[in-house]
């Protein structure tokens, strides 16, 4: 029987679940994939709340049947951000466990950030230059300066979009104050960043799930079968001005925006921009793959692991 392989990522907005079928010559087919809008962080990050605590577990009973139909011999879920945080996250890994028998793994942000780098260097071409590898979360932001042979440093910060919208989306459009308190925040938080920026001189942003799936959306649809594509940096300021100048019910009526990311792109598009103007930023590089796919490519694997 050609294995089938399942993997769950619990993230602070969006549960993911990806099941392939492994390749005789090497690699994967995908067979399934589905994304869940739970917004674990809805009533803070701290404690989850009773309405996103219950879609969560609905979510997970609903992939575990899933999971069933597809026959899959093997599964790998992980927790990241909001579970690792929260002070009832161990409950929610009980009550599923009780549930459906999955068993989820919680996962430094160190290891986040490995797995994102095994995930985009499969779908993205990296030169011996270094990168800015940058994959968005609700809870935390993972940065990884690496090419295509190595990691030269990698480091997850506690500042997702759900943490900046709770904070600092206080109006609708965004007001410029808040844009400018929200940078002060991301000046005192991400001062290693800015050493490494300063160090390794990264040219190239390579976004990674979330927000940079809409941009990709919006900016440059990918033909089918394709797992990367270019965003060139003057239609992302373009869009990236709309964005923040926009309301809510606009962007709802904005095609090929989902509205469960509505709310928060606008705290997103800040922080990418922030990191477009400290690095210099002349290309933006957007990865189908990311955390899921450089687990599967383990499982699949197991003796490879990226320096």
């Amino acid at each position: 029987m050609i294995p089938r392989l399942a993997v769950i990522d619990l993230g602070t907005n969006t549960f993911h679940l990806l099941i392939v079928e492994v390749k005789a010559e090497g690699g994967f087919r995908e067979l399934y994939r589905e994304r869940r809008f739970v917004k674990l962080a809805e009533d803070g990050i701290q404690r989850i709340g009773p309405a996103p605590f219950q879609r969560g577990l609905d979510a997970l009973v609903d992939f575990a049947q899933i999971i069933q139909q597809q026959q899959v011999q093997r599964i790998r879920a992980f927790g990241t951000a909001a579970l690792r945080t929260a002070q009832n996250g161990a409950d929610l890994i009980d009550r599923v466990r009780n549930h459906t028998n999955l068993d989820i793994q919680l996962i430094p942000g160190s290891e986040e950030a490995r797995l994102i780098h095994q995930g985009v260097v499969q779908a993205v071409s990296l030169d011996a230059r270094p990168a800015l590898i940058m994959d968005i979360g609700g809870g935390s932001v993972e940065f990884i300066l690496a090419n295509a042979e190595r990691v030269f440093w990698a480091q997850s910060f506690p500042i997702g979009v759900a943490v900046l919208y709770r904070e600092w989306q206080h109006s609708d459009p965004i007001s410029a104050e808040n844009v400018t308190r929200i940078n002060a925040f991301l000046d005192q938080t991400l001062v290693p960043l800015h050493a490494q920026i300063a160090r390794h001189q990264p040219r190239i942003l390579v976004g990674a799930s979330g927000t940079f799936d809409v941009l990709e959306q919006q900016l440059a649809p990918p033909p089918p079968g394709a797992v990367s594509s270019e965003v060139a940096i003057d239609p992302y300021h373009h869009f990236a001005r709309q964005l923040r100048q926009s309301s809510l019910s606009q962007r709802r009526q904005m095609p090929q925006l989902p509205l469960d990311r509505s709310d928060m792109i606008v705290v997103a598009i800040v922080l990418i921009d922030y990191i477009v103007r400290l690095a210099n930023i002349q290309s933006i590089r957007i990865s189908a793959y990311a955390m899921k796919e450089g687990m599967l490519h383990e499982m699949i694997d197991p003796n490879f692991r990226q320096a």
